[in-house]
C-alpha cells in the first residue's frame, strides 16, 4: 500500500478533465477494499458511482476496468483491459492468475449521455497459493503436548475443564536475508488462534485470527448429547496474508509466532475440540535480483513457554509477566533452553484464502465512573455492555503480586488475572479470549487505581456500520442502539452467535432471523459471504441435513427454522445486496435441505420434524418450533410447515432468478402451493375464525390466508392483541414478521403501540431496565445479550422510515419510498448504503405540513409515495408533481400520491 500512496502523491496518475457526470468511488475485490489474499481465479470487483452535486436521472451505461500485475503496469494493463461492459459487479476475466500474485486495478464509467469519466484511483488484491504442491511449510506445534484436544467436562456448567492446556507456546526462528529485498509476505495461520512477530512486533492489527471454521473431522461427535455424523460438505482452513516488507532487515532476522487455544481445542461441554495448537508459515522474500528464498514453518524451529498460563475461549486467560522472555521474537535471543518443535498433523481441512474481515479492537471506551468498593477492590463502569477486554496501562506493583479482573456480566465468559512482573511500568491485555461486560471489578489492586490506567477494549469481526436511523421517539433510536450493540458484541471469527458469553456458537435460527436487521445497518456483504459458505459447507452429504449451527458444535441445538437458514440468508442477501453469485452457490444445497425436509412431511402436506438422539429417541433439541414465546408457544408442527414453505417458495423465487428450467421452477412453485394449502386447511379453526395467538395468525398473514377468511383473521389477530393489553405474543420468528404484519393489514397503529410498549413484553421494559444490549427473553432470565429479537425491527425501516428494496430488481436498484407515519412521531430519518451507493428517506411532519426527502443513488429508480389527503397539493422542489419535468406523476390512491423518479435527491411537501 505504501507504493500506491507515493504513486498517488507524486501525481504519477493525472485525473482526465472530462464531461461525464458520474465518477467510480470505493473500489471493492470480492467486497474488501484491497485484499490481502484472494484464491478465486475470478474474483469480483465492485464500486459505485457518484453523481456530480445536482444530477437527476444519472446512470452507469457502461464500464471497462483494467488490470495490471503492478501499479507502474497500469496503463499497459497487462493482465486484462476489459470490453465496454455495463455492470457495477465484474468477474476478472483476463489472463491466468498465478499464485502470490499482485493485481492492480482501475474502472472507468460512461453515463447516461455516454460521456467516459476519468480512471479511479487504484484498487489492489493479492493471489494466496493456489495449489497445495506449493505449500513447503509443515504444521509444528509445541512438543510438550501431543496431537489430541482436552478432555471435557461432563457438567455442563463447570467452570474449567478437568485438565487444563499447558502456557501457550511461542514458536521462533531466525534466518537471514541475502540479497536486496523487492517484496516479502508471509503466508501463514495458526490453530485455534495465533500472533505473528518479526523482529520484535506484531504483524498486523488483527486479532483472534484465523476465522472460525470446521477445521477437521472430530468422530466423537456421534457420541454427543446431540449427535451428528461427521460427514459435513467440506472443511476448511483460512489462511492470512502480511506484506512484511519494510519489517524485514538485511542481514539477520527472527520470525516468531504465539498459539492460542481458541475453538480448536475449547473443552467445553458442548463444545467438541479438534487437537492442540498448531502453526504453519511460508514466508516468500523476493529480491530485485528475481531470486527468491521461502522461509518455512518446520523441525528447525523452536518452542518455549509464554507468560500465558491459560487460554481458553470458554474460560479465560491467566498471565504471569515473571515469566516473560524478553527478546524472544528478536535477534541474539538466548533459546538454547528452549526445545524442538513438535512435527503437527495437517488439519482435514482444505487451506484456503482468508478473505473475510478478521477481528479487530474497533473502540476504546474510558471509564463512565471507577470506584473504590468497601472490600477494598475497584468497580470500573464503561457504560454499555461489551465483548472484547479491558487493558492495563503503565501500571506498576510488586513483582509475584497477582491481581484479578472480573468481568460483570449476567452470564460468565471467563476468568482473567495479571501476575506483575516487578519491573517498571507494565501493560496487560487478554489476547486469546473475548469477555463481555458492561462493569468489571479489580481485585488485589497494588495501590491507587486511576481512570488513564485502565480502558476497555470493543472487539468483533470488523463490519463497518453503513446505516443511519433516527426517530423523534427517543426509545426508538435507543431500541435500535441497543440492539447494535448486541449484534457486534456477537460477531467473532467471521460468524455470529447467539450470545458472545455463555455458548459463543453460530446458531443458524437467530443468524437467519436477525440477518435483514444486520443488512439494514451494516455492510454485511462480506461476512454473510464467508458465513453462508460456512453453512453450505455444514450440510451433511448423505441427508441434506443442515445443522442448527455453522460451523457446527455439538451444543446448537435448534429445529426447522434452524436449517432454514440455508435458503433464507442467500435469498435476503440476494434481495439486499442483488448478488446472484450468492444464489448460484447456494441454490443446490437449498434443494438439498428441501430433499431432507420432506422425509417428515405427512399425507396431508404437514411437516413435523422428529429426528432422534443417539439413543433413538426424539430429542427436543433436534425439532424446536418457535423459541422464548412470553406465553405458549404455537404447535412446532405449524412452524415446521411454515418454513417448509418458505424454502420451497424461496427456491422457486431462486430457481426464476438463475433461469433454471421452468420445470425446476413450477416444481418448487407447486410444492410451496400445496404447503399453504395444507397449512390453512390444518391449522384454521373455522369456529373462532383463528389461526391462534402466539404468532398463528402472523405465520398465516404472511403467507397470505384465503380471501373468505381474511376479515376474521383480522379481527381475531387485534383481539389476541387486545387480550396481551397491545403487547406482541410471538417467540423469535413470530417477532420477525409481527410488526410488519400489522402494518401491512391495516394495523400498523398496533404495530406502534406494542413496539412503543415500556412494560413487559417489549423492547423498552429491557431499557427500563438499564439495559445496553437485546436479551434472550422478553422477561429478565436467561442471557442479556442476544440479538435475535432484532428481527422485528426492519419495521423501523421499511415501515415506520418506508424505505424497501424490491425483489424483482434486487440490491436496491428499485427503491420503494412508501412511509407509514404515526401521530406521535413528528420525523423519521433512514439511509444505507446499497450496492448502488446512499439511498435514503427523512420525512417530517408539522400539525397539516408534511415535508419528505428521498435520496436514490445513481443507477437505481424509485417507486415514491408521499402521504397526503384527497385534494392536497404535493410538490417537489416547489413545484407541482404534475408539472414536475423531472419526475413522473402518477396520480394520487389510498392516501398516497404516487410518483416514479430516477437517481438524485428530491424534496417533497404537502401543504
Amino acid at each position: 500500500m505504501k507504493q500506491l500512496l507515493l504513486f498517488i502523491t507524486l501525481g504519477l496518475i493525472t485525473p482526465l478533465l472530462t464531461n461525464a457526470k458520474i465518477h467510480p468511488e470505493k473500489l471493492r475485490c470480492e467486497y474488501l477494499e484491497n485484499p490481502f489474499v484472494v484464491d478465486d481465479l475470478h474474483p469480483h470487483l465492485s464500486w459505485i458511482n457518484v453523481a456530480d452535486d445536482g444530477e437527476r436521472g444519472q446512470l452507469q451505461t457502461a464500464c471497462q476496468i483494467r488490470v495490471a500485475s503492478s501499479l507502474q503496469n497500469l496503463e499497459q494493463a497487462d493482465l486484462w483491459l476489459s470490453p465496454k461492459l455495463n455492470s457495477t459487479r465484474v468477474a476478472y476475466q483476463g489472463k491466468d492468475l498465478q499464485s502470490r500474485q499482485e493485481c492492480w486495478w482501475q474502472v472507468r464509467v460512461w453515463d447516461k449521455n455516454g460521456h467516459v469519466s476519468a480512471w479511479s484511483e487504484p484498487g489492489f488484491w493479492r493471489m494466496g497459493i493456489l495449489n497445495d504442491s506449493e505449500w513447503k511449510a509443515n504444521w509444528i506445534g509445541a512438543p510438550w503436548q501431543g496431537e489430541e484436544t482436552l478432555p471435557k467436562p461432563m457438567n455442563p456448567n463447570a467452570e474449567l475443564p478437568a485438565e487444563l492446556p499447558p502456557p501457550a507456546p511461542l514458536l521462533r526462528k531466525e534466518f537471514r536475508v541475502k540479497k536486496e529485498v523487492k517484496s516479502a509476505v508471509a503466508f501463514v495461520t495458526g490453530l485455534g488462534y495465533f500472533e505473528l512477530y518479526l523482529n520484535g512486533k506484531k504483524v498486523g492489527n488483527d486479532v483472534l485470527v484465523p476465522n472460525q471454521t470446521n477445521y477437521d473431522k472430530r468422530p466423537g461427535l456421534l457420541n454427543q448429547n446431540i449427535p451428528l455424523p461427521d460427514d459435513f460438505r467440506k472443511y476448511k482452513v483460512m489462511y492470512l496474508a502480511y506484506d512484511v516488507s519494510q519489517e524485514l532487515s538485511g542481514g539477520d532476522n527472527c520470525v516468531g509466532g504465539i498459539l492460542g487455544n481458541g475453538f480448536y481445542n475449547p473443552a467445553k461441554y458442548w463444545a467438541e475440540g479438534y487437537g492442540t495448537p498448531r502453526f504453519l508459515l511460508q514466508l516468500h522474500i523476493s529480491y530485485t535480483d528475481g531470486t527468491e528464498d521461502v522461509i518455512v514453518s518446520d523441525e528447525t524451529w523452536k518452542a518455549g513457554r509464554s507468560p500465558i498460563l491459560m487460554d481458553m475461549v470458554y474460560y479465560g486467560e491467566h498471565y504471569d509477566a515473571r515469566l516473560e522472555q524478553p527478546g524472544w521474537c528478536s535477534l541474539g535471543f538466548d533459546d538454547s533452553s528452549w526445545e524442538q518443535v513438535a512435527m503437527r498433523k495437517a488439519p482435514e481441512g482444505e487451506l484456503v484464502a482468508h478473505t473475510a474481515r478478521p477481528d479487530k479492537v474497533v473502540q476504546q471506551l474510558q471509564p463512565v465512573r471507577l470506584e473504590k468498593m468497601y472490600n477494598g477492590n475497584y468497580k470500573v463502569d464503561f457504560g454499555e455492555e461489551i465483548s472484547g477486554w479491558v487493558r492495563l496501562k503503565d501500571v506498576e506493583g510488586p513483582a509475584g503480586h497477582k491481581v484479578e479482573i472480573r468481568y460483570l456480566s449476567n452470564s460468565y465468559s471467563g476468568d482473567n488475572s495479571y501476575i506483575f512482573s516487578g519491573n517498571g511500568k507494565e501493560n496487560y491485555a487478554a489476547r486469546f479470549n473475548w469477555f463481555v461486560f458492561r462493569e468489571v471489578e479489580i481485585v488485589n489492586w497494588p495501590g491507587i487505581l486511576n481512570p488513564e490506567q485502565i480502558i476497555a477494549e470493543v472487539v468483533n469481526t470488523e463490519i463497518p456500520e453503513t446505516a443511519e436511523f433516527e426517530t423523534s421517539n427517543p426509545m426508538f433510536n435507543a431500541i435500535n442502539k441497543i440492539w447494535k450493540r448486541s449484534q457486534m458484541d456477537n460477531m467473532h471469527g467471521g460468524v455470529a452467535s447467539d450470545c458472545p458469553h455463555r455458548e459463543r456458537s453460530p446458531y443458524t435460527g437467530d443468524g437467519q432471523v436477525a440477518c435483514v436487521t444486520v443488512m439494514h445497518n451494516f455492510d454485511a456483504r462480506n461476512f454473510y459471504q464467508k458465513w453462508i459458505r460456512d453453512i453450505i459447507d455444514a450440510q451433511l452429504v448423505e441427508s441434506g441435513y443442515v445443522p442448527n449451527g455453522a460451523p457446527w458444535q455439538p451444543g446448537c441445538g435448534g429445529g426447522v427454522a434452524w436449517g432454514a437458514a440455508i435458503c433464507i440468508m442467500p435469498w435476503e442477501y440476494y434481495v439486499h445486496y442483488g448478488d446472484k453469485d450468492m444464489l448460484t452457490d447456494s441454490y443446490f444445497a437449498m434443494k438439498e435441505y428441501i430433499r431432507y425436509m420432506e422425509q417428515w412431511i405427512d399425507a396431508e402436506g404437514i411437516m413435523l420434524s422428529q429426528r432422534t438422539g443417539k439413543d433413538g429417541n426424539v430429542l427436543r433439541w433436534f425439532n424446536l418450533g418457535d423459541w422464548v414465546a412470553p406465553g405458549n408457544l404455537p404447535p412446532d408442527d405449524m412452524v415446521h410447515t411454515f418454513y417448509f414453505w418458505r424454502c420451497a417458495d424461496i427456491a422457486a423465487k431462486t430457481a426464476a432468478a438463475l433461469g433454471e428450467k421452468s420445470k425446476e421452477v413450477k416444481h418448487y412453485d407447486d410444492l410451496a402451493k400445496r404447503t399453504k394449502e395444507a397449512f390453512f386447511k390444518r391449522f384454521y379453526n373455522e369456529e373462532s375464525g383463528t389461526y391462534g395467538p402466539a404468532g398463528g395468525n402472523i405465520f398465516a398473514l404472511k403467507m397470505g390466508v384465503p380471501p373468505e377468511q381474511y376479515s376474521k383473521v383480522i379481527a381475531a389477530l387485534k383481539k389476541d392483541i387486545q387480550k396481551n393489553n397491545g403487547h406482541l405474543d410471538t417467540g423469535i420468528f413470530g417477532t420477525q414478521f409481527f410488526f410488519e404484519v400489522l402494518s401491512e393489514n391495516g394495523l400498523h397503529d398496533l404495530a406502534y403501540e406494542a413496539m412503543n410498549k415500556k412494560c413487559e413484553p417489549g423492547y423498552g421494559r429491557w431499557l427500563d431496565l438499564g439495559a445496553t444490549t437485546t436479551w434472550e427473553h422478553w422477561n429478565t432470565t436467561g442471557s442479556h445479550n442476544h440479538p435475535m429479537f432484532g428481527g422485528g425491527l426492519v419495521w423501523y425501516y421499511r415501515k415506520l422510515a418506508g424505505m424497501q428494496a424490491d425483489e424483482a430488481e434486487p440490491g436496491y436498484k428499485h427503491l420503494i419510498f412508501k412511509p407509514q407515519p404515526v401521530e406521535d412521531i413528528s420525523f423519521v430519518r433512514y439511509s444505507n448504503e446499497t450496492s448502488f451507493g446512499n439511498a435514503g428517506i427523512h420525512w417530517q411532519k408539522d400539525n397539516s405540513n408534511f415535508s419528505m426527502e428521498v435520496t436514490i443513488p445513481v443507477g437505481a429508480h424509485a417507486s415514491i409515495y408521499v402521504p397526503c389527503e384527497s385534494g392536497q397539493i404535493t410538490k417537489e422542489g416547489g413545484v407541482p408533481v404534475n408539472e414536475n419535468s423531472d419526475i413522473q406523476y402518477l396520480g394520487w390512491n389510498n392516501g398516497y400520491s404516487q410518483i416514479n423518479a430516477g437517481s438524485g435527491i428530491y424534496h417533497f411537501t404537502v401543504d
